[in-house]
C-alpha cells in the first residue's frame, strides 16, 4: 500500500469538511506513516493526523482528541479489523479511500465527470495534480466535464512554467533558453516526466521528445545547438563517407539526451524548431542577433568536442558551414580555371552547383556570395569563345561597352579576393586567367587606337567626346527637349553598369538606346586624364585646360545652358543641392544643365575604387540631381575610366614626368605600352607614349589611376535616361537587356563536349554589327520599332499547339494584343528553361526592351490565365517566372506530343 502524499491528504480533508459531516475523525486508507507535521490547518479547522497501525493506535488517537480539534487517522486495517465500536466514531461509519481522481475533481471546481481518455492516461496524472497544484489553484473547464487535454495542458504548463498557449515546438525550444525555469521540470518522477512529454509530442510534434530528454539530463539550454547538430548527425540522405561520421557523432551525441537514441524523425523535428528560432531571433534586432550567434558559436563548439566539424557544411545557418561551402566551391573553381583555350562546361557547372549550395546558407556573408557569383561569370565568360579580334577601332570600343566592361566589374570583386586563404588562392587563379585573356584583347585596343589616332580618319559612327554635345546633345535640344548631362569623372564602364542598374531599378528612368539597340561608348581624348578629356568633352573640340576653361567654351557652346562643378553642387545645412542649382533645373529657358560630380575620381585617390558599388546610394548627388529633373533627358556620361591598383603585382616604369599613366615621348614605348601621336592628343606635343597593361604606373601609388590606353580608361560609358517615356526623343528608343548572356545566363548542364580542335562555346558569337554613319544624327525620324523577338531553336510544338487552339483564340484581347510570335518566344524560353527563367533572360531572348519585360509578362499571365488557375507566377525574389506546364495543357487542352 502506498503512503498517503501530504497534499491529497489536505484535498480529502477539505472535501471532508465541505460535506459537514459531524463526525470528529476521518480514517483514510493509507500506509500508517507521516513524515509531514502533525497538525494541519484547513479552512481555519485544527486537524491532527494519526498513523494508526493497530487498532489500539486508533482508540488512543480518539481518546486523546482535543476539543474542537480534528482527527485524520492513516491506517491499512479493514472496517472488521477496527471493529463497530471505533468506526461509530468515524466519517460514514468506514475507512475511507484516498481516491486520487475524486480530489482532481475538487480541485479542479467540483467538476462532476472525468473524459475517460484522462483516467486512462494513469493515477500518475491525478497524483501530480494533488502534488503540483498552484496556490490560486488549478484553472475550470469550460465545461462540466475535465477532458484530458485541459488537465494536461495545465499540469504540464504548471511543471514548466509556460503559457498554456506556447506548448508548442516554437514555445519549447524557447523555454529551453531559461535555465530556472527547467529546474522544476528536472526533479519531478520519471513517470512524470514521461507522461508530459508524452503529451508535449501531441502539442509540440516530434521535437519535444529530444527536447525534454535533453532537459532531464540537464543540458537543456543546449537545445538549439543540440538541434543544429542533428540535422547534420540524422541527414535525410548522406554519402558513406559522411555517415561513418555521422554515426561516430550521433554516439558521442546521445549522452546529452540522457542516452536517449533519436530516431531519424525526431531529430529532423528537432533540427527544423531549433533552425526556425534562429531566423525568429535574427529578425527580432540586435540582441537578438546576438543571442543567436552565442547559440552558433555553442553548436560549432559541441561539433568540435564530438569531432565533427567536418560534416558542418551541410548546415544552412553555422558560420563554419558557409566557410566549408566556400572551400567547396573555391575546389570546383580551381578545376574549371583552364589551362589554357576556353573553360570546360562540364567543370564551369560544377563550379555553378556549388555556388548553389554558397547562396543556400542563411547565414551567408553578402559581400563574399557576390564575389563567389561574380567568380561564376568570368568561368562563364573564359567558357565563350574569343570571337574574332575587333577589325576596327568601334568594333573594340563596343567589345569594351557590352562584355569586357562587365568582366571588368566582375573581376574587381575577384581581385579584392577573400579572407580565406584557400578561396583567396581559386581566386588567384581565375583572376590570372582572366587577366591573360584581358590582357590580348587590351593590347589590341591600344594597337588599334594608337592607328586610328595617326591614321586621322573620320569618325564615321564612332562618337569621341569632343563631339557629344554635338551629337547627341544638341539634337535632343533641337527636338524642344531640355537636358540635364551628369559628367561623372572618371567614370569606367563597369562602374557605369552598376550606376544603370541602380537609376533604372525602380522604373522611374528609362535607359534610352539608339534605335533601341545594344549600348554604345565614347572614345576619350588622349591622354586619357581630366585636363583633357573633360575640358575636350565640355568644350565641343580636342583641348586641355582646368574648370576656367570649361566654363568659357561650354558658356561659348551654350550661351543659356550652365555649368556646375563641385563647389557649385555644396549646399547648406538642410539642402541636398544649392537653390541656385535646383533653379537652375526649373528654368525653362535653359536648355543644357552639365553638372560635374567628381565621386569617383575622388575615390581613385583616397578611396577603395575597386570594391565600392556604384549606385545612387554612394553617388548621392546623382539621385539628388534626378530628383530635380524629371522633365529633363538625362545625359550621363563620364570624362575617362580608370583602373585600380594593383597592389604587389604593379609594375613602375621610370618616366621623366610623374604623371600616373602617361608619359612624354622621350624614350621608345616598351612592350607595355604604345606610342600615340595625332591631333587627339591633347597633351605632349601631340606625341605621348601611353601604358596598355593596366598594372603599369610611373607616378607615387593611388587607389586608381587614369590616363593610360587601356580600354578601361579610353571607352567612356554613355547613358541616355527619361523618366519613363521611351519615346521622349526621336531616334532612340528603349534599351534592350545590356548584359551579355554569360553574365546573367547559368550554363546548362547538358552543354556538349567540344570536338577536338574546336572552342568550347554555347552558340555561335554574332559578328560584330557595323553601325550606321548615322547614328547620332538625331534627325526626327520615326523610332525604330522594337527588335524581333529571337526565334528559340526547336520551338516545342506544345507553342504551336497552344497558339492554334481555340480558347488561345477566344482569350486574346484585341484593344491590346501579345504578338503570337512574341508569346511563342517568352514560352519558348520558359520552356527551353526548364519552366523558368529571369526576367533579364525573357526580355533578351524575346527582344522586349528591359523597361517593358514586366508588363510584358504581366500581359502573358492575364492571357494565359484561364478561370483563375495562374499559369505563370512570379518568384517572390521578383526577378524568375515560372511557366506550369502541366496546368497550361490542362486549361488550353492541348495534347503533349
Amino acid at each position: 500500500m502506498s503512503a498517503a502524499q501530504p497534499d491529497a491528504v489536505r484535498r480529502k480533508v477539505e472535501a471532508w469538511l465541505a460535506e459537514n459531516d459531524q463526525a470528529g475523525a476521518i480514517a483514510l486508507t493509507a500506509r500508517p506513516e507521516w513524515p509531514a507535521e502533525p497538525v494541519l490547518t484547513v479552512d481555519g479547522t485544527r486537524v491532527r493526523v494519526v498513523p494508526c497501525p493497530t487498532p489500539l493506535a486508533a482508540r488512543a488517537a480518539l481518546h486523546d482528541r482535543a476539543d474542537g480539534e480534528r482527527l485524520v487517522l492513516l491506517t491499512e486495517l479493514t472496517d472488521s479489523e477496527l471493529g463497530d465500536g471505533l468506526l461509530a466514531h468515524l466519517s460514514k461509519q468506514t475507512v475511507r479511500k484516498i481516491d486520487p481522481w475524486d480530489l482532481v475533481r475538487q480541485m479542479f471546481g467540483g467538476v462532476k465527470d472525468l473524459d475517460p481518455t484522462l483516467v486512462r492516461v494513469g493515477r500518475w496524472v491525478a497524483n501530480a495534480l494533488s502534488d503540483h497544484a498552484p496556490s490560486d489553484g488549478w484553472p475550470a473547464p469550460p465545461g462540466a466535464i475535465l477532458t484530458r487535454d485541459h488537465a494536461l495542458r495545465s499540469l504540464t504548463s504548471e511543471l514548466l512554467d509556460l503559457p498554456p498557449a506556447e506548448l508548442d515546438d516554437s514555445g519549447l525550444v524557447q523555454w529551453s533558453t531559461d535555465v530556472t525555469r527547467q529546474l522544476r521540470f528536472t526533479t519531478v518522477p520519471d513517470v512524470v516526466a514521461e507522461g508530459v512529454t508524452a503529451y508535449l509530442t501531441g502539442t509540440a510534434g516530434r521535437a519535444a521528445v529530444p527536447i525534454m530528454a535533453a532537459v532531464r539530463a540537464g543540458h537543456g539550454v543546449d537545445v538549439i545547438p543540440l538541434g543544429l547538430l542533428a540535422g547534420l548527425l540524422w541527414p535525410a540522405a548522406s554519402e558513406r563517407t559522411a555517415e561513418v561520421e555521422a554515426a561516430v557523432g550521433r554516439t558521442r551525441l546521445e549522452p546529452r539526451f540522457g542516452g536517449f537514441r533519436l530516431t531519424p524523425q525526431q531529430a529532423e523535428a528537432l533540427h527544423q524548431a531549433a533552425e526556425a528560432w534562429i531566423y525568429r531571433t535574427v529578425d527580432s534586432g540586435d540582441k537578438g542577433r546576438d543571442e543567436a550567434m552565442r547559440m552558433l558559436r555553442r553548436a560549432e563548439a559541441i561539433a568540435a568536442e564530438i569531432g565533427i566539424t567536418g560534416l558542418l557544411g551541410a548546415s544552412t545557418v553555422l558560420p563554419s558551414g558557409f566557410v566549408q561551402r566556400l572551400r567547396a566551391f573555391a575546389d570546383a573553381v580551381r578545376l574549371a580555371v583552364p589551362a589554357g583555350g576556353s573553360a570546360l562546361p562540364a567543370a564551369v557547372t560544377r563550379a555553378q552547383s556549388a555556388l548553389a549550395t554558397v547562396e543556400a546558407h542563411r547565414a551567408a556573408e553578402p559581400r563574399r556570395v557576390e564575389t563567389a557569383r561574380m567568380t561564376v561569370r568570368l568561368l562563364r565568360w573564359l567558357h565563350t569563345a574569343d570571337g574574332p579580334a575587333p577589325a576596327t577601332l568601334l568594333d573594340a570600343l563596343h567589345r569594351q561597352v557590352r562584355h569586357d566592361g562587365w568582366v571588368d566589374r566582375a573581376r574587381l570583386d575577384v581581385f579584392a579576393g577573400d579572407p580565406d586563404q584557400q578561396v583567396a588562392e581559386a581566386y588567384r587563379l581565375l583572376h590570372r586567367a582572366v587577366d591573360a585573356r584581358r590582357a590580348r584583347h587590351d593590347q589590341l585596343f591600344a594597337t588599334l587606337l594608337a592607328a586610328a589616332t595617326s591614321a586621322e580618319i573620320e569618325p564615321g559612327a564612332l562618337l569621341r567626346v569632343e563631339d557629344v554635345l554635338d551629337r547627341v546633345v544638341q539634337p535632343i535640344v533641337d527636338q524642344g527637349r531640355r537636358v540635364l548631362m551628369l559628367v561623372m569623372d572618371g567614370m569606367s564602364v563597369a562602374a557605369a553598369t552598376e550606376l544603370a542598374e541602380s537609376v533604372t531599378r525602380t522604373g522611374a528612368w528609362v535607359e534610352l538606346t539608339p534605335g533601341g539597340g545594344p549600348r554604345t561608348g565614347v572614345l576619350a581624348a588622349l591622354p586619357t586624364v581630366t585636363e583633357a578629356s573633360r575640358c575636350s568633352l565640355l568644350s565641343g573640340r580636342i583641348t586641355a585646360g582646368g574648370q576656367q576653361a570649361e566654363r568659357k567654351a561650354f558658356s561659348e557652346r551654350f550661351p543659356d545652358g550652365r555649368l556646375l562643378h563641385k563647389a557649385a553642387l555644396r549646399a547648406g545645412a538642410g539642402n541636398a543641392l544649392d537653390p541656385e542649382v535646383l533653379a537652375a533645373l526649373d528654368d525653362l529657358s535653359t536648355p543644357v544643365v552639365a553638372a560635374v560630380v567628381n565621386t569617383i575620381d575622388d575615390a581613385l585617390d583616397r578611396s577603395d575604387p575597386g570594391t565600392t558599388v556604384w549606385g545612387e546610394e554612394t553617388i548621392t548627388a546623382v539621385g539628388d540631381l534626378l530628383a530635380s529633373a524629371a522633365d529633363r533627358v538625362v545625359v550621363l556620361v563620364s570624362d575617362h575610366g580608370h583602373v585600380v591598383d594593383r597592389g604587389p603585382e604593379s609594375l613602375t616604369l621610370p618616366s621623366a614626368s610623374n604623371e600616373n599613366r602617361w608619359r612624354p615621348a622621350t624614350a621608345p614605348a616598351g612592350d607595355a605600352e604604345v606610342t600615340v601621336t595625332g591631333s587627339r592628343v591633347a597633351l605632349g606635343g601631340g606625341t605621348v607614349v601611353l601604358p596598355w597593361r593596366e598594372e603599369v604606373r610611373y607616378g607615387p601609388r593611388k587607389a586608381g589611376y587614369h590616363g593610360g590606353a587601356a580600354p578601361a580608361e579610353v571607352v567612356i560609358p554613355l547613358l541616355v535616361l527619361t523618366a519613363g517615356d521611351d519615346q521622349a526623343v526621336p531616334g532612340w528608343a528603349g534599351a534592350p537587356v545590356a548584359s551579355p548572356d554569360w553574365w546573367r545566363e547559368p550554363l546548362a548542364d547538358s552543354s556538349p563536349l567540344p570536338e577536338p580542335g574546336t572552342a568550347n562555346r554555347r552558340r555561335p558569337r554574332r559578328p560584330v554589327e557595323q553601325q550606321p554613319e548615322s547614328l547620332f544624327d538625331l534627325a526626327p525620324v520615326v523610332a525604330a520599332p522594337v527588335a524581333a523577338p529571337q526565334p528559340v531553336p526547336g520551338a516545342p510544338d506544345l507553342v504551336t499547339a497552344l497558339l492554334a487552339s481555340d480558347r488561345y483564340a477566344q482569350r486574346r484581347d484585341p484593344r491590346m494584343p501579345l504578338a503570337d510570335e512574341r508569346v511563342a518566344a517568352l514560352l519558348g524560353t520558359l520552356l527551353a528553361g526548364g519552366e523558368r527563367a529571369t526576367l533579364d533572360t525573357l526580355a533578351a531572348r524575346a527582344g522586349v526592351p528591359a523597361h517593358r519585360i514586366t508588363g510584358t509578362v504581366a500581359a502573358l499571365r492575364r492571357l494565359l490565365q484561364v478561370e483563375g488557375y495562374p499559369v505563370i507566377t512570379l518568384d517572390p525574389d521578383g526577378r524568375t517566372v515560372h511557366l506550369n506546364r502541366a496546368l497550361l495543357i490542362e486549361q488550353f487542352e492541348l495534347e503533349p506530343r
